[in-house]
């Protein structure tokens, strides 16, 4: 199952928490798909991610300088 995240609005620290609660709600092997802001969110969330034992499947561009992160728990 694939479920979705927009964290367009939050700031940092914000963005990795938001994006680590919906992860606890999720089972292993689901996989979420989480818009971003380019800059610290864009380098945090990632990185944060894979530190917690999370796999980052990719990260792509989209417009207005987001990005989508898909990230498999």
């Amino acid at each position: 199952m694939k479920h979705f995240l927009d964290i367009t609005h939050e700031t940092c620290p914000m963005t990795f928490v938001k994006v680590k609660l919906q992860l606890a709600k999720m089972a292993k092997g689901e996989e979420l798909e989480v818009l971003l802001n380019k800059g610290e969110p864009l380098e945090n969330v990632p990185r944060s991610c894979e530190e917690q034992g999370y796999e980052v499947l990719s990260v792509e561009p989209t417009d207005n300088d987001r990005y989508l992160v898909l990230i498999r728990k």
